[in-house]
């Protein structure tokens, strides 16, 4: 454990001088109750999801009518299962940081060393339940193209899940690339915490603040290629209300910086403040601000982007290349 620790604006303990350093082997082995948590929850919705295949109430189905047999895709399943999963761990962590950060509740039902254990602990699990969502995804894709030898399987299956661009099919060329981003910088932002030591403290303070970053692609990502929130019902609505803790949070932790050189002070009344770094930090404030406006108005309107369901399924295969 830290001695006498102390938080960044995310959340995460900054060891203080002459304190122990937080080790990543001691975190993996912190991670391994998280993570079984997470497996039983990745089963839990692959065993729902594989439910409302084989009832016809899956809404995968309603979207791609071929894939109305669990047990051939049952891989496609395990993807989206690890993504809804990794996604909830995503949030969890998020709100652990942005609850963690700025002056602090008055009262934690836990030690905060323990919250930011948590914290730790969650984003590591977080990563894992990415790759094996892009994992899976790549592995249906291998299985899918059984026309083509093996080598090029597996060169179509990496590809399309891991090279930025190639995918080339209906909305996978916008959500794909999403997905992408938010797996290539939550590895190494979450990383990074461990050798900020060698980086210094400001650089990974800086960079860590992109964390942000990540799970908003994440969501993205979701609600464009998630089949089970693609049309306008109450799922979708769900995963735009739960954005609303995150947005307030957010708004909180940069009104009420913990930190003191990142109080918004009028320029001048601190040295250092320059007029660009005033103006930055206060269009940040501002457009959380909005941010939280807009969920609200996307909630209360019902305008979220949610399609119609449509009278005739559509005849789509999961993956057809376009050719020239």
């Amino acid at each position: 454990m830290l001695v006498n620790p102390r938080s960044d604006e995310n959340g995460t303990s900054v060891p203080r001088p002459g304190s122990e350093r937080v080790a990543l082997r001691g975190d993996l082995r912190s991670a391994l109750p998280d993570a079984a948590a997470a497996v039983v929850v990745t089963a839990a919705v692959f065993a729902l999801l594989w439910a409302r295949m084989e009832s016809g109430t899956s809404d995968t189905v309603a979207v791609m009518p071929f894939m109305d047999d669990p047990g051939t895709y049952w891989m496609y399943l395990l993807s989206q299962a690890f993504g809804w999963s990794g996604l909830l761990w995503a949030w969890g962590t998020v709100m652990l940081g942005l609850l963690l950060s700025g002056p602090g509740p008055g009262r934690l039902p836990v030690s905060r060393q323990v919250l930011e254990r948590w914290h730790r602990t969650t984003s590591l699990t977080t990563m894992a339940l990415m790759s094996a969502h892009a994992l899976m995804f790549a592995a249906e894709l291998v299985r899918y193209e059984a026309q083509l030898g093996w080598a090029e399987r597996l060169w179509a299956g990496f590809a399309d899940t891991f090279v930025p661009g190639w995918y080339d099919s209906g909305t996978g060329r916008i959500a794909i690339p999403l997905g992408q981003g938010a797996l290539y910088l939550a590895i190494p932002l979450g990383l990074l915490f461990y050798v900020r030591h060698r980086i210094g403290a400001n650089t990974w303070r800086r960079l860590h603040r992109f964390v942000i970053v990540v799970y908003v692609l994440s969501v993205w990502h979701t609600l464009l290629y998630g089949t089970n929130v693609w049309y306008g019902e109450w799922p979708r609505t769900v995963l735009w209300l739960l954005q609303l803790p995150v947005a307030a949070l957010l708004v909180l932790r940069l009104l009420r910086p913990a930190r003191r050189g990142e109080r918004l002070t009028a320029p001048g009344a601190r040295a250092g403040v320059t007029w660009p770094a005033w103006t930055a930090r206060a269009a940040g404030r501002i457009a959380a601000g909005a941010v939280v406006v807009g969920l609200l108005l996307v909630v209360a309107s019902g305008r979220d982007g949610g399609r119609e369901r449509p009278a005739e399924p559509p005849a789509t295969q999961p993956h057809a290349h376009e050719t020239d």
